[in-house]
């Protein structure tokens, strides 16, 4: 008998804990929003049909839509996306997941020949992570080749500097081919601890009115004048003919 209440008071606290922790987790932690006031959203296909009026009137400010993967994948919504946030008012910009399967200038030629370049874009980003993509992870330096194949096509064709989404073990790994870029950084549950950053992801399963299902959620590093500034036209204008590098 004793043993069977020390098994059922330790079976309760493992559940007290497990309780515990999906509360924090699953919680709708958001930043200091006097500190941050600027809210984003990022989206791809997998938000389906999105009511981009409705969203831009539940405090959301921006949007960075996927637009590309890899040196041939288009994200087949990625241009109702960009057309329809920008018609209710949202700053827009798009995103390219990068696979570690084929050459960096494949991919800026990918990216680049689906991104419009005659309109007003937030930098574009560029997102590297291990999760989902090719199994074999390169070495940093044979990531510091093909990162820089892809960013000075992408960097000339836009007239910004690129923006680096880094989940925290692909920036262990590549630390030192991330340092000093633009970052667009993930924490879920914790305050961040330093302001090098541009973008803060701070929730994967948040809601917003107009979309169905979870969505991540961001704060700008900054108020309206700072998003502003990123959505600014280049300091020269870049024509859609500007021919890329070879």
């Amino acid at each position: 008998m004793k043993n069977r209440i020390v098994v059922w008071g330790a079976a309760s606290l493992i559940l007290a804990c497990l309780v515990t922790a999906a509360y924090f987790y699953f919680r709708p932690f958001s930043p200091d929003r006097g500190k941050y006031p600027v809210r984003g959203i990022d989206v791809s296909h997998h938000q389906r049909q999105i009511d981009w009026r409705r969203v831009a009137a539940d405090d959301v400010a921006f949007a960075v839509i996927k637009a590309t993967e890899g040196g041939d994948h288009v994200d087949d919504a990625f241009a109702a996306n960009l057309r329809d946030a920008r018609a209710a008012g949202l700053a827009v910009g798009a995103y390219h997941f990068f696979t570690f399967c084929r050459p960096g200038a494949d991919q800026a030629k990918n990216f680049i020949s689906v991104v419009p370049r005659d309109q007003r874009l937030l930098p574009p980003v560029v997102d590297i992570e291990f999760v989902g993509n090719c199994p074999r992870r390169p070495s940093p330096e044979e990531l510091s080749v093909e990162l820089s194949a892809f960013l000075g096509p992408v960097e000339a064709a836009f007239g910004k500097t690129a923006i680096l989404y880094v989940t925290d073990d692909a920036a262990r790994a590549y630390a030192g081919q991330i340092v000093g870029r633009p970052r667009w950084v993930r924490s879920l549950a914790l305050q961040l601890g330093h302001d090098d950053w541009i973008y803060w992801q701070y929730h994967d399963s948040g809601r917003v009115d107009g979309i169905t299902g979870d969505v991540d959620l961001n704060v700008l590093q900054g108020g309206p004048e700072k998003l502003a500034e990123l959505f600014a036209p280049p300091p020269e204008s870049i024509s859609p003919e500007t021919p890329l590098s070879p």
